[in-house]
């Protein structure tokens, strides 16, 4: 089933390759959507694909070695006609 999710991630985020290692796993898993950093210290990521691709990309950056995911606030969102994985500023 395809879903697309909205996430918020918080601790040691910034500055570790968080945004490059999601857009590589992303790519790889086939998702569409986008990753970038917040003003805030937080990480923004919307994820499009089948749901448990989506989970797949969240458990593979918590196993990344730079990365400390804190918190993390997740929301369902309505699918849209988007392809590919961006990383934006």
């Amino acid at each position: 089933m395809k879903v697309r999710k909205h996430f918020y991630f918080s601790g040691r985020v910034q500055g570790v390759g968080f945004r490059y290692q999601a857009c590589r796993i992303a790519r790889s898993l086939g998702l569409a959507g986008y990753v970038k950093n917040l003003w805030d210290g937080r990480v923004e990521l919307e994820a499009q694909g089948e749901e448990s691709q989506v989970w797949d990309l969240v458990s593979a950056l918590h196993r990344q070695p730079y990365i400390q995911i804190d918190d993390m606030e997740t929301a369902d969102m309505a699918l849209k006609e988007e392809r590919g994985f961006q990383m934006a500023n």
